[in-house]
């Protein structure tokens, strides 16, 4: 390629990073605001404040389904490995967020379920959530923020 042809720029503006900036700033507010919420156990609320609860444990809040999930698929509704989503349970588990049964259906297979205590940080997480959704609204206006969600949306599937 002709070097006089060739731009640093691109990298630094294109989309899939400019996406990328705005969905770690989206989870950051969403967890910043959950350490602030009084809903959320004091201890998990440390956690969230000090930075120990990241971005990769929203999977877990994300995908959990309320009646549990098998390990397995949740690993695969994020986009994880089982082994790395194993991780991020077992983490969860021991800070009270979720806890591991045997799966009726298959002798094998965990299914890991909310607790009590995961569902008030699911609780918080849905309140924090419709916070930074109004902000964002706020910042760009209304009529951006539609167009970005139903652009989106479109676009991811």
């Amino acid at each position: 390629m002709d070097e006089k042809k060739l731009n640093d720029g691109w990298r630094q503006t294109h989309l899939g990073r400019v996406l990328g900036h705005a969905m770690r700033k989206f989870d950051a507010r969403v967890l910043e605001l959950m350490a602030a919420n009084e809903g959320v156990p004091l201890a998990l609320a440390n956690l969230a404040a000090r930075d120990k609860i990241s971005a990769a444990h929203i999977h877990i809040t994300r995908h959990l389904s309320l009646q549990g999930t098998r390990l397995t698929e949740l690993a695969q509704q994020a986009g994880m490995t089982k082994q790395a989503m194993g991780n991020l349970v077992n983490q969860c588990e021991a800070w009270g967020l979720v806890l591991k049964e045997d799966d009726p259906l298959d002798a094998r297979a965990k299914k890991v379920m909310f607790t009590e205590t995961g569902r008030a940080w699911l609780r918080a997480f849905q309140q924090a959530v419709q916070q930074a959704e109004a902000e964002f609204r706020e910042q760009v206006g209304p009529e951006i923020a539609t167009v970005v969600a139903l652009g989106l949306e479109a676009y991811a599937h």
